[in-house]
């Protein structure tokens, strides 16, 4: 229950269309994609750092849970306020400051959705290069605090490879500035990449300086089938071998198959039972020579056919439709992101196929195989305790598989809470130890987003 006195001060702060301490109206900020729901018992909407700042102190002064949120579309319960609290909604901070196509650089707000963000640079050649498929629907700040990535971070990298600078609060209240405007700059520590992928624990980002990268000039696609997994996983280390890389490449397994088909049923061959969807881009000249390339190392013994598309739309409708479409099949999904090294993920696949059997847990598998990065979701309904004890061993050893092949538990979803458990696997004592310091630097009352990340 929060202070009366609190909840007063938080009425002078701001206006009443922007603070909710009625619980009908909070439990719309009660829960994310992972599905879990812990009402905040106040909501608040600032609309400037310095508000931001405010409602930090004020948190401080009562030892109040602070929980910042985006859109909350995350999948790992980052976003949840669990030990109640205040919920700080970003979502009305929507202002683009400014674009400059000289110095390839956007400056934007947090509430700012990811597409807005397109839309905004397009029209003057240029793109921002995370594309997480909540593109839509995302923001820009809940990209920053995942690290987000999407399908093509195999040619361009993760958002952290796309900030320049970030304006924030810290969890101690105070507004600070990182990095520079200019691409070049070593003045100091690098504490952007420290906040971004921090999800929220150490500050509050307000503001964000997005480094540009130009449209390519061409985009081309081809789709590759294959009678099984290994020789698809086969063939993903040949192509990620060849210097011609692609813009993005895409594994989806039978049961993703079975879900497009089940919605697109003229969409796939009725024989493939793994697909490689590719993108390549560059100059016309550059997409013939590296799809060539690609239709080179995709040849193995397991493949079916693959061909040029000259229209990938469809196809990548459907690839961004899989996630939802997992509803159909079991009421509840255990979603992961893990990421392990290019020439391990036959093993990998292997493996993980061996586990889901031993614990007789339905398995669909797609993800960004150019990076390693494989969305495992683990199917199992939310009634049968059994079927929950089994998943959740499978989980663990799956993790531990991932760990053995030098990988690692997240590549874009963040650790939340969902996998704050498990993180000991990836990160040792001392690492560990160093990292609660640092937390506990920005953060000494330990009021932002509290329990997340550390087990």
């Amino acid at each position: 229950m929060l202070p009366l006195d609190f909840v007063a001060q938080l009425h002078k702060l701001f206006p009443a269309d922007r603070i909710y301490t009625d619980p009908v109206e909070c439990y719309t900020y009660a829960y994310d994609n992972s599905r879990k729901i812990f009402p905040p018992e106040a909501v608040v909407f600032p609309l400037t750092s310095e508000e931001v700042l405010s409602v930090v102190l004020l948190c401080n002064a009562y030892k109040v849970s602070l929980t910042p949120r985006g859109r909350g579309t995350g999948t790992s319960g980052g976003s949840l306020p669990e030990r109640g609290g205040v919920a700080l909604s970003l979502e009305r901070m929507v202002q683009i400051i400014s674009v400059d196509s000289a110095n390839r650089v956007i400056v934007a707000e947090p509430g700012v959705l990811n597409q807005e963000i397109q839309n905004a640079v397009k029209p003057y050649g240029f793109f921002w290069p995370p594309d997480p498929s909540s593109a839509g629907f995302s923001s820009i700040g809940g990209n920053l605090a995942t690290c987000a990535g999407g399908p093509h971070a195999v040619k361009y990298g993760t958002t952290r490879d796309h900030v320049l600078g970030l304006k924030a609060v810290t969890g101690a209240g105070e507004i600070i500035k990182t990095g520079c405007y200019t691409t070049k700059g070593v003045v100091g520590y690098d504490l952007t990449r420290l906040l971004i992928g921090s999800e929220g624990t150490l500050a509050i980002i307000t503001e964000a300086t997005l480094k540009l990268t130009p449209l390519p000039e061409m985009q081309g696609g081809l789709v590759a089938h294959y009678r099984d997994t290994s020789s698809c996983a086969d063939a993903i280390v040949s192509i990620m071998s060849t210097p011609k890389g692609p813009s993005a490449l895409e594994f989806l397994d039978s049961g993703s198959l079975n879900l497009i088909r089940g919605h697109f049923p003229d969409l796939l061959p009725a024989n493939s039972q793994t697909m490689l969807m590719i993108e390549v881009d560059g100059s016309q000249y550059e997409i013939s020579e590296t799809i060539d390339a690609i239709l080179s190392a995709c040849c193995n013994p397991g493949l079916l056919h693959a061909e040029r598309i000259a229209n990938p739309e469809n196809l990548w409708k459907a690839r961004k439709a899989l996630s939802p479409l997992l509803r159909d099949i079991a009421p509840k999904k255990i979603n992961e992101d893990v990421v392990v090294p290019i020439n391990t993920l036959p093993q990998f696949l292997s493996e993980l196929a061996k586990l889901a059997s031993q614990y007789q847990i339905a398995n669909v598998n797609f993800g960004h195989a150019g990076n390693g990065n494989i969305h495992v979701n683990l199917l199992i309904d939310p009634d049968n305790m059994e079927e929950i004890h089994r998943a959740e061993k499978c989980l663990n050893e799956i993790f531990d598989l991932v760990i053995r092949l030098n990988g690692t538990l997240s590549g874009e979803h963040g650790i939340g809470s969902e996998k704050r458990a498990y993180i000991h696997k990836e990160i040792d004592t001392p690492t560990l130890a160093l990292m609660k310091k640092i937390k506990h630097l920005f953060d000494p009352n330990d009021i932002l987003n509290p329990g997340k990340l550390f087990p």
